[in-house]
């Protein structure tokens, strides 16, 4: 296993490399880029953006063009000094070839040194530490109750197919699937978050403005109590699949010759199941735990955070891809591909703490 756990950790950096070149040369080469958000902007006379760049104002460098700028490869440059259009191309660093960035890039990702946002005052380092753990929070913790409560019900309605309990549960599940999140999320400020009802919960943020002067029991409370509706909302519809395919699993395996075999020899019901059932039943669960969690992590909560107004990673990256700030996107990108790869070996190690069958030495 040890030189499993080693060759699958080497494969990690090609992976990252091929991964991080693609992502490149498509965002790179596409039109709209940080240029021309910055040309649009001081086309709409931003003087804050001009000074920015050149220390001076829009007056001053109106005062001193002259130009022809159908010769200009950004669109919407009319009426711009080419000079200050590189001095932009320098601020992003596009005035260097597409490869010499390209190289820069991977050279500053192996030390983990992600530049600086382009459109936020502050490193893309510092950005994901403080948006981490409003993401880390939704992530974990509703990953961990959709599992905590899949595997149980789905294991339950397996043994009770077809009985009134698998019907209504699949009803529930099913019904709950259908609603989108941020539907749900709505109703939920309505009714207990000073909506039309009931004042019960927090509307926005992860902790309290006082939550540094809580003990740490009160911090606790504090936490989970602006958490309960974000959660609630994210787990609504989270279950059905992994429920589904937990009951399905089962009913596959126990429908195989050596559950029959085990029971003909007289073995407990409950051994049956949970010795024998039950490890190979959950492969197919673990198999797809890596792609669920990073789902969750990531994407799942783009809507929650708005309307929860929870400022975490997943409304930077949309915020950065909205905006072409490349440092965070390319920045989000890698520690995201990084901690899925990572995630993806853990959920193979695991496979062989439940199933001692699985060799993954012998797939050389």
């Amino acid at each position: 296993m040890t030189s499993y756990i080693f060759r699958r950790l080497l494969l990690i950096i090609p992976t990252l490399i091929g991964i991080m070149t693609i992502n490149f040369f498509i965002v790179q080469t596409s039109p709209g880029g940080p240029v021309e958000k910055m040309i649009m902007k001081m086309q709409g006379n931003d003087d804050g953006a001009l000074q920015r760049i050149t220390g001076s104002s829009q007056s001053d460098i109106m005062q001193t063009q002259s130009i022809d700028s159908s010769t200009s490869k950004y669109k919407g440059s009319n009426g711009l000094d080419p000079e200050l259009i590189k001095d932009i191309e320098k601020l992003y660093g596009f005035d260097k070839p597409i490869l010499e960035r390209y190289f820069m890039m991977l050279k500053n990702y192996a030390l983990f040194d992600f530049g600086d946002s382009f459109f936020r005052n502050s490193t893309v380092i510092e950005l994901i530490k403080e948006k981490l753990p409003v993401s880390i929070s939704l992530g974990i913790w509703s990953t961990l109750l959709i599992y905590l409560v899949s595997i149980p019900l789905g294991i339950k309605k397996a043994l009770k197919h077809g009985s009134k309990f698998d019907v209504y549960s699949s009803t529930i599940v099913i019904v709950g699937s259908a609603i989108p999140g941020f539907l749900f999320a709505i109703l939920l400020i309505i009714l207990f978050s000073g909506g039309n009802y009931f004042d019960l919960f927090p509307l926005r943020g992860l902790v309290s403005e006082n939550f540094d002067e809580l003990n740490v029991f009160e911090k606790i409370i504090d936490y989970f109590w602006h958490l309960t509706l974000p959660l609630i909302a994210m787990l609504i519809g989270g279950f059905a699949t992994l429920t589904m395919l937990t009951k399905n699993s089962f009913l596959d395996e126990i429908g195989k010759q050596y559950v029959l075999t085990a029971r003909a020899k007289g073995l407990e019901e409950k051994k049956v199941l949970y010795s024998h059932v039950f490890r190979n039943a959950m492969l197919i669960i673990i198999s797809g735990f890596p792609a669920a969690f990073i789902g969750m992590f990531f994407t799942g909560s783009l809507l929650i955070e708005i309307i929860f107004s929870l400022d975490g990673i997943g409304l930077l990256g949309f915020e950065a891809t909205m905006y072409r700030d490349y440092p965070v996107m390319f920045g989000t990108l890698y520690m995201f591909t990084l901690m899925g790869l990572v995630v993806s070996l853990i959920s193979d190690i695991v496979y062989t703490l439940v199933d001692p069958r699985i060799n993954f030495e012998k797939n050389k």
